[in-house]
């Protein structure tokens, strides 16, 4: 067990509400002491994509709706400028390379990074948290940003100590060790305070008496992996403190073939309607993998930000096992959407399956008997035959119906509606 415990020296760095600390830098405000947030002026009912800390200090959320902000204040509104925010980026990450090789960094998103700088503690002749604070401080010089960072072991703790210490510290930075794990990683309560863990995996894990970090990892691991699969065995490991995951891993593209899917959409969609976009996509990937007679164990699984915002992401979760599940898939891309989300947006939702095999048999689990997972099958392939003779359209969902959902035009525009 003590050689999952690896002793790197990994820092995490967030640049402090980035957006809207750009636009004040760029009117050489202070973005402690201004109530500015970036939005579409025009709209009354569109949503903020950035407040200063002055505001996030009074209570106000990175993503509200416009008439829903402070009235008794004259607050500064700027519409998004996403060439700024690149162009803002691109100088803090030249920064990172003054201190680190590309091979040592990983670019999380816009504003955020983590950098392994185990090898080159020795050359600074500086610890982990020195050569911190001499990073911030030369982003600050060097662009008027403020960055808040996290210092640990391994990314995991990295990064939530940067999330719940750093970003709350005077000196915007924190340090754990494997000893913060059972005193302040095991007290993390509600579970989606914790890193990767969003508001649908934390209703799960309530149903199993699952309500502190602690409880998840005194839970058994094996009953975890087979509830959630690989996911759930994860999540024992991340409460436990353990994260074998390496900058280089991070950094790794996937080079095996893969059936994918994109969609472009027609509307800007979040966290409260998406779920429904994902589930569509995964259900015509899953009967594609079926069709050609494969299962998947690899999921990768990205999104796009509206165009006013550009960026997104893009991850992938390399299974133990090989899945063509349609459930298990969109939990895992659910699971990747609730931890990379930034509350932004979107307009394209990508996801991809590979490390393709051929079906032979079935995956056995303690939570399902034999006999309900050949009858899941049946009905699978029972909907697939129904579909290839009328349509797509033909056999649907409920949730086909509503608003939100594109899959009945996209048919139609696919060609994969029978008339």
């Amino acid at each position: 067990m003590n050689e999952l415990y690896i002793k790197k020296n990994i820092i995490a760095i967030d640049l402090k509400s980035f957006f809207a600390s750009c636009e004040c830098v760029e009117r050489n405000l202070n973005g402690e002491t201004t109530p500015l947030v970036v939005c579409d002026p025009t709209r009354n009912g569109a949503m903020t994509l950035a407040v200063t800390p002055y505001l996030k200090s009074l209570g106000v959320k990175g993503r509200t709706r416009v008439y829903d902000l402070p009235k008794n204040i004259k607050i500064i509104k700027v519409p998004p400028r996403m060439g700024l925010y690149q162009r803002k980026s691109k100088e803090v990450i030249n920064i990172y390379r003054e201190f680190v090789a590309d091979e040592d960094m990983h670019v999380y998103s816009i504003d955020e990074v983590f950098l392994d700088v185990t090898n080159y503690l020795n050359y600074y002749k500086k610890s982990a948290l020195e050569l911190a604070k001499v990073i911030l401080d030369r982003i600050k010089e060097k662009t008027g940003l403020t960055a808040v960072a996290g210092v640990g072991p391994n990314i995991l703790l990295a990064k939530v100590c940067m999330d719940l210490d750093g970003k709350h510290s005077k000196d915007n930075i924190g340090i754990w060790t494997y000893d913060d794990v059972t005193t302040k990683l095991w007290n993390i309560t509600p579970l989606s305070k914790m890193w990767g863990i969003g508001p649908r995996m934390e209703k799960r894990l309530n149903n199993l008496k699952i309500f502190t970090i602690g409880d998840l990892a005194r839970y058994n691991r094996y009953a975890l992996k087979d509830k959630f699969g690989i996911l759930g065995e994860d999540l024992w490991y991340h409460a436990n403190g353990i994260d074998l995951t390496k900058i280089s891993d991070l950094n790794k593209p996937p080079k095996e073939q893969s059936i994918s899917h994109s969609q472009i959409l027609y509307k800007d969609y979040d966290e409260t309607n998406i779920s429904i976009i994902i589930k569509e996509m995964v259900d015509h990937l899953t009967r594609r993998l079926r069709k050609i007679k494969k299962k998947a164990s690899i999921i990768g699984f990205g999104i796009n930000y509206s165009k006013a915002i550009g960026g997104g992401f893009g991850h992938t979760v390399k299974l133990d096992k090989y899945t063509g599940d349609t459930n298990e898939i969109v939990e895992i891309c659910l699971n990747i959407f609730d931890k990379y989300y930034e509350n932004l947006p979107i307009r394209k939702v990508s996801i991809y399956l590979s490390g393709l095999t051929d079906i032979n048999g079935v995956q056995l689990n303690l939570f399902e008997s034999f006999e309900n997972i050949i009858l899941k099958d049946k009905v699978d392939k029972a909907v697939d035959l129904i579909k290839e003779k009328y349509g797509a359209n033909s056999l649907l969902k409920a949730s086909s119906l509503l608003s939100d959902s594109t899959i009945i035009t996209r048919n139609l525009k696919n060609g994969e509606e029978k008339y």
